[in-house]
């Protein structure tokens, strides 16, 4: 991240004292409608900083290139980003794990947006918005192997399942599967797929957006067995921010202003919306 000029630094601190200045004599808060630079709270002053992950995928980002605003979630963030008054060349991306962003701490982002369910123990350690997506978990499997064939949960219960550590998808496998066999967690989706490609496991489980691009793209001779029913918390995403940031607040109000113009249906429509039918496992 490049460091702001010494004519930043000073606009933006007359900036500050004047609306100090102001709301002393007035009693009133900055309007929305201000500049962001004016507003404290930002990484870098003038900027808005966002956060993915160390490799974004498609739908969420198209080509791992978040600046180009192509794809689900890149979509979203220059969405909010307009909404809080910034300009497509005042947003600076930086990548995290998706571990490290949950973890307690100083951040190196003004919000992360990296599918990140909202869940009661994340919130001791840091903030969400509102919700901008909530996503269903549906199951994987490769044509031939010993999920294909499967119709409901119970023939889901002797296989030997995998997911993500600490994902809504290994939440919901536990609770709604409730499966014989402990099942196998792994870091990433990535090492998860690839044990499935291996024959290790007989099928993942992966929120339905990313399910049905896995079965199209990149593993061959795979199916959506099902979508799972809701278990465990919903899976409702959140934009992530550091534990009580300043701009917790005026970003849930941007999502939530998006969500009420039909902005985030559309958005959903475009990047997320399919006309393949799956079914429910019950």
């Amino acid at each position: 991240m490049s460091r702001p000029s010494l004519r930043t630094v000073l606009v933006a601190s007359l900036a500050a004292s004047v609306l100090l200045a102001t709301g002393c004599a007035s009693g009133t808060t900055p309007s929305s409608s201000e500049s962001p630079a004016a507003d404290e709270g930002y990484v870098t002053p003038g900027k808005l900083t966002i956060a993915t992950g160390e490799t974004a995928y498609f739908p969420y980002v198209i080509d791992d290139d978040p600046a180009s605003g192509e794809g689900f979630e890149a979509a979203v963030a220059y969405a909010v980003a307009d909404e809080l008054g910034f300009a497509h060349d005042d947003v600076e991306w930086v990548r995290t794990s998706f571990e490290s962003a949950i973890a307690p701490g100083p951040k190196s982002f003004d919000f992360n947006i990296q599918q990140y369910t909202i869940t009661d123990e994340r919130k001791q350690a840091v903030d969400f918005s509102s919700p901008y997506y909530s996503a269903s978990q549906a199951v994987v499997a490769i044509e031939g192997g010993a999920a294909d064939g499967v119709t409901d949960l119970a023939g889901l219960k002797d296989l030997t399942l995998g997911a993500m550590t600490g994902s809504t998808s290994a939440t919901t496998l536990e609770e709604a599967v409730q499966p014989t066999t402990a099942p196998q967690l792994y870091a990433s989706n990535e090492d998860a797929v690839a044990a499935l490609k291996a024959n290790q496991i007989d099928a993942i489980v992966l929120d339905l957006p990313t399910a049905y691009y896995a079965t199209g793209v990149y593993i061959e001779n795979s199916f959506i067995v099902g979508e799972l029913p809701a278990a465990g918390v919903p899976d409702e995403w959140g934009l992530l921010l550091a534990k009580d940031s300043p701009l917790t607040e005026r970003v849930t109000a941007a999502v939530d202003a998006l969500r009420e113009d039909g902005t985030l249906a559309e958005i959903t429509d475009e990047w997320l919306g399919s006309g393949q039918g799956v079914t429910l496992l019950q």
